[in-house]
């Protein structure tokens, strides 16, 4: 049996305890510092438990000693200690991170990787899942030009100005909001600002707004440079969230103080496990010497696994880490050094007992074409996205 570590017993790691466990495949240790959240995780899965202070080395080499794989679902300032504690202990490593420098300092930790350790960062929806998607749909043309990349975690009921409830890390959201994002443009790679880019579109009935947020690339424009005109990722939002966020982040400047604008969010901004992810990826391209587009695009709503409800955030992103661990033990994946999202294959992702919660009762799929095999069920998106310039 597969042993696995798991650091932090918040909303995603109860989540991926949850799917491990019942997976029957796999011994799952959670390690957090609140003592609390180990006692309800141990509860509700029967996991060990541990509590250890993740910003010490000793405590987490005590920690990972002993077992096959590490997943970490703490906060990304974290990641680059845990990962350098699984390389020096020889386990396999795997984070939800969204942070672009902490998968820099990830990558450069796994140059040094034995046979049979690999470091997988990023294995959520956004990066994650998204970034598998679209290079499935890449590989359907034969001249790229375009990769265009959406997702949001949104509230299935949204009220008051901002139309938004937390779903998942406070931290990432507001890193999304203020840090720099990676694109390429007219086939230059480059930095654009975040909150830029606007746009809206229709999926369903309903009207949404994407704008540029960091770190939902992850990798692709490595993977991408040279071979493609546009690439950019945006998050998706009901429509006047973003002239809300641009009013805190920007005209209040709380990006220059993020500690300040966590706690206004936390206070303020009520948490929901009634929520739906949204994911719309779309590529076009020469195929047969004409142009060509390809989409996908889903919704994914909050369920009841056992007796406890859980929110699509929830579902989606311990989908996508769970997924990849489970491909790697079963040697779907290379077995040594850096892996970045788009090696996963889509076809295993989705035919995966834990990736399929992206194509399950749960999840609507819209799809455009035959970019996924044939298996078109109904397109309903608004064929003319009005958009801003992007850069």
């Amino acid at each position: 049996m597969h042993r696995v570590l798991l650091l932090g017993a918040g909303k995603i790691g109860r989540m991926i305890a949850r799917l491990l466990v019942d997976s029957g495949d796999y011994s799952v240790t959670v390690a957090d510092v609140n003592a609390a959240a180990l006692d309800r995780i141990a509860t509700r899965t029967g996991v060990s438990t541990l509590a250890i202070d993740a910003e010490s080395r000793s405590e987490l080499a005590a920690a990972v000693d002993g077992h096959d794989s590490v997943i970490s679902a703490l906060s990304f300032y974290l990641n680059p200690l845990v990962a350098e504690v699984a390389l020096a202990a020889g386990v396999s490593y795997f984070d939800l991170t969204e942070d672009v420098q902490t998968t820099r300092r990830v990558r450069d930790i796994a140059r040094h990787a034995r046979e049979g350790q690999v470091f997988m960062p990023q294995c959520g929806l956004a990066p994650g899942f998204i970034s598998i998607v679209a290079n499935h749909l890449t590989q359907r043309v034969e001249k790229l030009d375009c990769v265009r990349m959406r997702v949001g975690a949104l509230p299935q009921f949204p009220t008051g100005a901002l139309k938004y409830n937390l779903t998942w890390s406070t931290d990432g959201l507001i890193n999304e909001y203020c840090n720099p994002c990676d694109a390429i443009h007219e086939g230059r790679r480059m930095e654009v600002l975040p909150l830029e880019g606007y746009e809206q579109f229709s999926l369903d009935g309903v009207r949404y707004e994407a704008f540029n947020t960091s770190g939902g690339l992850g990798t692709l424009c490595d993977s991408l440079e040279g071979k493609v005109r546009e690439l950019n990722y945006k998050t998706v939002r009901y429509t006047g969230h973003c002239n809300q966020v641009l009013l805190l982040v920007n005209e209040l400047r709380l990006s220059e103080r993020r500690d300040l604008l966590k706690d206004i969010l936390e206070y303020a901004v009520p948490i929901t496990f009634q929520d739906v992810v949204v994911t719309f990826c779309t590529v076009t391209g020469r195929r047969e010497g004409q142009l060509v587009q390809y989409t996908d695009a889903r919704k994914i709503y909050h369920q009841k696994i056992g007796d406890e409800d859980w929110s699509a955030i929830q579902i989606t992103t311990a989908a996508g880490v769970c997924a990849a661990l489970d491909l790697f033990v079963a040697g779907r994946l290379p077995n040594r050094g850096f892996l970045r999202q788009e090696q996963v294959d889509f076809n295993d992702f989705i035919a995966n007992r834990f990736g399929g919660y992206y194509d399950s009762h749960i999840a609507t799929r819209y799809s455009s074409g035959a970019a996924l095999g044939g298996q078109t069920t109904r397109d309903t998106m608004d064929p003319s996205i009005q958009r801003e310039p992007s850069i």
